[in-house]
């Protein structure tokens, strides 16, 4: 029997961040962190963009952190490694060889899945969901083989993953089912103007086409359409939204319909077993409500904060306001506040056509998002506060 103060289950930047905020506070309680994937913590949110373009990258620069932190911080990390039962009661976590390791406290940490579209042919070959390093390094090494790419989703991983892909001066198509894209965050004129952006910029859209299924033996042939059109291609990027990895929990308070439930100190209603990043479903102290985000600041931030009150040294109310960004072609967009619900009012400073603008989301009269479209960090800073003041926080 193994016996840790802290054990975290998950070594993506979530995980990671809960190692920093542990040793922040504790320099000598005992803490395993286990990670299913075999590379230590790295980087996720740069796989859809400079990475793939990269022709050579440099892996130790995905580090976050690198190895050497972990071991001048007497961290034991086992990668390469699955826990397949977890047992609230006893404080127990079995390791998938057969070790025991009995905790104090833990933190979940196991990040989200890729969304499996409900249709025929999701797993031949060559169609491709984009989540780890793993799957970048083999999108580039198929990238530079086959002739056409489609791109099936409208999100921001589908955004960047064929804006990348594209900027690689590869044929890329993109199936979105929805007038335009980032339709779950943006609102229809802004919608339009990306939308016309990427066209502009080479890649084919097909714009209210809704998936049907994937066709091959073994490998990709054709994409059907429910429209009945077939596209001829050789690899697909599917796109189609994430879930939380919650099947260690699952039928246990630590998991429930939308997340693990967590208080705003990110503690599940299990004492002492904390849950953050894309698992943690969290009441949102300054927009109101609950809800759970799947976005790398956010994953970093609440790790930080879990790590400092599983300490018991600290007690640290997890308390940002939502924010998230992303680079598609030559545009950098910040998305600051809650995107959750499109907006009934829309305040537009700046213009489409040099790409550089603000939009004010408003809920009646109650501003309630702020869209970024090439600014500056300060200025995306300014707008936090902004929001903060306007909802009186």
């Amino acid at each position: 029997m193994i016996r840790r103060d802290y054990l975290i289950v998950g070594a993506g930047i979530g995980g990671a961040s809960a190692c920093e905020g542990i040793r922040k506070y504790d320099k000598r309680g005992s803490v395993t962190l286990v990670g299913a994937e075999i590379f230590p913590p790295y980087k996720r949110w740069i796989l859809s963009k400079t990475f793939l373009r990269e022709k050579y990258p440099n892996l130790k620069k995905l580090q976050e952190p690198d190895e050497r932190w972990f071991q001048s911080n007497k961290i034991e990390t086992r990668f390469g490694t699955v826990v397949t039962q977890f047992n609230i009661d006893r404080r127990l976590a079995v390791l998938a060889n057969g070790e025991t390791i009995e905790f104090t406290k833990a933190c979940l940490a196991m990040g989200s899945r890729p969304g499996r579209p409900a249709v025929a042919g999701t797993n031949l070959g060559n169609v491709i969901y984009l989540r780890t390093l793993r799957d970048a390094l083999a999108l580039k090494e198929m990238a530079g083989v086959e002739r056409g790419i489609i791109v099936v989703g409208g999100g921001l991983l589908a955004c960047e993953a064929a804006a990348s892909l594209r900027m690689m001066k590869l044929k890329v198509g993109l199936m979105h089912r929805d007038p335009y894209l980032l339709n779950r965050y943006i609102d229809p004129q802004t919608g339009a103007w990306l939308t016309d952006y990427f066209a502009k910029q080479g890649v084919v859209l097909s714009i209210g086409e809704s998936l049907n299924g994937f066709e091959g033996k073994t490998v990709l042939r054709n994409i059907q359409t429910k429209s009945g059109n077939r596209f001829p291609v050789g690899l697909a990027v599917v796109a189609c939204g994430a879930e939380p990895n919650l099947d260690l929990v699952r039928n246990t308070p630590l998991s429930g319909p939308h997340g693990s439930p967590v208080t705003e100190y990110l503690e599940t209603e299990e004492k002492g077993i904390y849950a953050v990043g894309d698992l943690a479903f969290y009441p949102d102290r300054i927009m109101g409500g609950v809800r759970r985000q799947t976005h790398w600041e956010n994953a970093r931030e609440q790790g930080l904060v879990a790590g400092a009150n599983m300490t018991g040294k600290k007690r640290i109310r997890y308390e940002q306001v939502p924010y998230f960004w992303s680079e598609v072609f030559d545009v950098r967009l910040d998305f600051v506040g809650d995107f959750s619900v499109l907006p009934t009012r829309v305040e537009l400073d700046g213009a489409y056509t040099k790409k550089k603008f603000v939009a004010r989301y408003y809920q009646g009269d109650k501003l309630r998002a702020i869209l970024l479209s090439q600014h500056t960090q300060r200025e995306v800073d300014t707008a936090k506060t902004q929001l903060r003041h306007a909802l009186g926080k």
